[in-house]
């Protein structure tokens, strides 16, 4: 009877502790929304400085991964953690979480927390976006993306790239070249959010209801973005 009641006690910890665990990795999810949103809404204060209104009213897909530091850079280590939203006939999609590793940045940070945005500018862009797995530059064309609100950007992004990228580090925004880069799907991260492995697909298109910890985020990427296309028109 007594070894009876020390399994169930170790049962109960055991089961404890997958819920502590659960609970503790929701949290960090919530928070990465949350910091996608602050990215999102920092950039946007600054009109003058930031994304141009052609490329917001334009944009299909957005993926957002803030604070990379260089510590992190690693040969094939992960760099950073992210999350992506598309739009659809009926608005913003719900999210998903990405992660970004590989390759050369191009560029020295300084040891400076670096935010990067992702935008996708077609439906080319958009459907690198659904895969689960693209090499930025290989499998999916990429430029700097132009800068400010009146920034009037070459004709090479509007003619060739499916994707325009950015970095903001020191309170500076700008273009950047992330090619070799690899953007993918981090399919544990939203199952935690979701709590089951939806397709990202599914997800992107808009066939999966926004959970209510990333409705601000999802808002936030609305509010500029259809804003700039309805001023566009």
């Amino acid at each position: 009877m007594k070894r009876l009641s020390v399994i169930a006690c170790a049962v109960a910890m055991t089961a404890g502790s997958t819920v502590a665990f659960a609970a503790s990795d929701k949290a960090k999810l919530v928070e990465r929304l949350q910091d996608a949103q602050a990215v999102v809404t920092q950039i946007m204060a600054a009109p003058d400085k930031g994304i141009p209104e052609t490329i917001l009213s334009g944009a299909s897909c957005v993926a957002v991964i803030p604070s990379f530091m260089k510590a992190a850079f690693v040969v094939g280590a992960q760099y950073g953690q992210g999350v992506a939203t598309c739009r659809t006939s009926r608005g913003w999609s719900a999210p998903v979480f990405v992660q970004l590793a590989g390759g050369s940045f191009g560029f020295q940070i300084g040891g400076q927390a670096t935010d990067l945005i992702i935008v996708a500018m077609n439906q080319q862009g958009m459907q690198d976006m659904l895969k689960n797995k693209f090499k930025i530059g290989a499998d999916a064309a990429a430029s700097a993306g132009p800068v400010g609100r009146n920034a009037q950007a070459g004709t090479d992004w509007k003619m060739n790239a499916e994707l325009l990228t950015y970095s903001r580090s020191k309170g500076l925004f700008a273009g950047i070249d992330l090619d070799g880069t690899v953007l993918s799907q981090n399919q544990e991260d939203t199952r935690v959010i979701y709590g089951n492995a939806i397709p990202f697909e599914t997800i992107l298109k808009g066939n999966e209801a926004t959970p209510e910890e990333a409705r601000p985020f999802v808002r936030t990427v609305a509010k500029y973005f259809v804003a700039a296309r309805a001023d566009d028109k």
